[in-house]
């Protein structure tokens, strides 16, 4: 359960850190304020939500079982165990 965790905040630092990676590329100071303007947080705000929505998306849309598949627990047959499967 925490590596979905960890990705979805990955997913939401990354505009940020690109920037801020932009901005150490140039030599503009990082840490001052006036590198970091409301319309550009704003801005990197939005792209880190269209980035975790979409990765919701994503696994939503791709993630589970197929439509009428039956899922078969994982059970001891003949003294070995068979892991589950979905049939």
């Amino acid at each position: 359960m925490i590596r979905p965790i960890l990705i979805e905040i990955g997913l939401f630092v990354t505009p940020f850190v690109l920037y801020a990676a932009a901005l150490v590329a140039t030599r503009a100071g990082v840490l001052q304020s006036s590198a970091w303007p409301m319309p550009r947080l704003a801005g990197l705000l939005i792209a880190s939500l269209v980035l975790v929505i979409g990765s919701f998306l994503v696994l939503a849309k791709f993630s589970g079982s197929p439509p009428g598949s039956t899922y078969v627990p994982a059970h001891v047959e003949n003294g070995t165990f068979v892991p589950g499967t979905t049939r």
